[in-house]
């Protein structure tokens, strides 16, 4: 009984060994896909943005688009340099970073809108 208790252990052991070799590298490999996804959704939302606020601000002044830019072209030069060695987690990171960059970019648009649309006088 022992012996069978062991071996089924043993196999149990590999078997999970096996699932997480397999599916390590499959979660990683989405989470890259998901930085990239993300990544060019807010570079597409940025040219968006920038055409938006210049239409309302002219091209003057603060760049929060630019700002925006450099950020999102840091991010993609990190990704070429580290991203084969990242771990889930840093992608993770790079990806928390992109979205909280969109959510800014979005506050913005959002009050260029509201002041847009807001009755003069």
């Amino acid at each position: 009984m022992t012996l069978v208790l062991l071996l089924t252990v043993a196999v149990l052991a590999a078997l999970a060994s096996a699932l997480i070799w397999q599916f390590g590298p499959a979660r990683r490999q989405r989470a890259m896909r998901e930085v990239l996804d993300a990544a060019d959704a807010l570079e597409a939302r940025l040219r968006t943005a920038r055409a938006e606020i210049e239409a309302v601000a002219g091209d003057e002044g603060r760049d929060p688009v630019g700002d925006a830019m450099r950020e999102m072209l840091r991010q993609r030069l990190w990704l070429r340099d580290h991203g084969r060695r990242a771990s889930p987690a840093q992608l993770i990171e790079v990806r928390a970073s992109i979205d909280a960059a969109r959510v800014k970019i979005e506050q913005l648009l959002n009050e260029i809108e509201r002041v847009r649309t807001a009755p003069l006088g």
